[in-house]
């Protein structure tokens, strides 16, 4: 080995952290690897291609050398974060990624104890429901169940939704404490269809659900639809999730429970769940 090699990309050139001029970079590029960004770069854009793209297809919307491009697939195949389709032309991602986000304990957990009190209320109240906690800087939907009935609307899992214009995104806002909100609202970026709001207008509805304990309005996203949304509490009394009925309207008023009755079970659905994770879990309201 050749003990005067310059140093690879992945190097560290500063191992004892001493200070080698770059005080004055961003913090962003002040440590930066750029072989760690290429590979999650190729995972964020495969992330946005159900279909897959090929590997002129990666070159051309990296901008990059179709050498440095092939090394990285060829490595991100080998440890199986992306497949190569039959034909061997195409890229795309595994299930890899899906699976360590499961693995995470306390996400885990919590949906595997969501999902049979969602399934109850979902029995009783013959609607859908859906549970989102935030990810930066918008709503991740992390369970789902479908209502028993022909009509009900569901929500994909796994899809971001907004934090500013949905329900579930106003309700983990409402009820974190105020330096945690802000920093969820400086990490928002607009989603696609991101109804806008004012700051202003966005304080005095977040006060308003604060006061009343949960969210209960016509949907921004959908015509026919209520939105209703509940604070699932953890142990530092803030919102760990938000519970979501995306309440649907029917004709016949008379088949199944109505909106009032729906959001009450929705109450007492969080507020069990809320129970679960240690959490403060306040009485349903009959207003």
């Amino acid at each position: 080995m050749n003990s005067n090699a310059s140093l690879s990309e992945n190097a560290d050139p500063n191992p004892d952290g001493a200070d080698v001029g770059t005080s004055q970079q961003p913090a962003e590029d002040r440590y930066r690897a750029p072989a760690l960004d290429k590979g999650l770069d190729i995972l964020e854009l495969l992330a946005r291609q159900p279909q897959g793209l090929t590997r002129a297809e990666i070159v051309k919307k990296m901008d990059r050398n179709a050498s440095e491009i092939y090394r990285m697939l060829e490595r991100l195949v080998a440890r199986q974060y992306v497949m190569r389709s039959l034909s061997g032309d195409r890229y795309s991602l595994s299930l890899k990624l899906f699976a360590l986000a499961h693995m995470h304990p306390p996400l885990n957990r919590l949906v595997s104890q969501a999902i049979p009190i969602m399934e109850a209320f979902a029995r009783e109240a013959e609607q859908a429901c859906h549970m989102g906690v935030y990810d930066q800087g918008n709503v991740l939907v992390t369970a789902q169940v479908n209502g028993p009935g022909t009509w009900s609307m569901t929500i994909r899992v796994g899809s971001h939704v907004g934090l500013v214009d949905t329900a579930s995104g106003r309700v983990l806002l409402a009820f974190a404490d105020a330096s945690r909100a802000q920093q969820m609202l400086a990490q928002h970026t607009a989603v696609e269809g991101e109804v806008p709001i004012e700051p202003e207008a966005l304080a005095a509805a977040l006060s308003a659900i604060r006061k009343q304990g949960y969210f209960e309005r016509d949907s921004l996203q959908t015509y026919g639809l209520a939105d209703i949304s509940c604070p699932i509490f953890g142990p530092d009394n803030s919102a760990l999730a938000a519970l979501t009925c995306p309440y649907v309207r029917r004709i016949d008023s008379h088949v199944g429970p109505d909106q009032k009755a729906v959001r009450l079970l929705l109450q007492q659905a969080a507020r069990a769940l809320s129970l679960t994770q240690g959490g403060w879990a306040p009485p349903s309201r009959q207003a």
